[in-house]
């Protein structure tokens, strides 16, 4: 279960713990994508999975994990002689911290409306009661 807002609150945490409050990434994927990110050139998923010492498999995931949350692009390499093989680099960090500012701008929305709605509907509560011991 995951950790209350209050206990996130007094929990030292570092801007890497944002792969994992926003996206629930794994330590694995926050592995990755250091390693991308300290790369000098875009890696191949054998690549990734040499620099954090896992199964090329194991890798995989953690590369299809921060595809989908955006953190990482795949660019697709021709070979001249036909075929290709996919690199994978850090998405500018900009954009991230964008995509980042907008889920929580959503989700500051929902749970102003879920406080509202909790309000509204104890508030009706409290008087319903009231009304009753008249």
């Amino acid at each position: 279960m995951p950790d209350s807002m209050s206990e996130q609150l007094r929990r030292d945490m570092e801007c890497e713990g944002l792969l994992e409050c926003f996206h629930g990434l794994k330590e694995l994927d926050k592995e990755c994508f250091r390693a991308l990110v300290e790369a000098e050139d875009p890696l191949t998923v054998d690549e990734i999975a040499d620099a954090v010492d896992r199964e090329r498999s194991t890798a995989y995931r953690a590369v299809q994990r921060l595809l989908q949350t955006g953190f990482i692009e795949k660019d697709q390499i021709n070979y001249d002689q036909g075929g290709y093989y996919h690199v994978y680099s850090p998405t500018d960090p900009s954009k991230i911290a964008d995509d980042m500012q907008r889920l929580l701008n959503d989700w500051y929305a929902k749970m102003g409306q879920l406080i509202q709605e909790f309000e509204t509907k104890y508030e009706q509560s409290d008087t319903a009661a009231t009304a009753a011991e008249s």
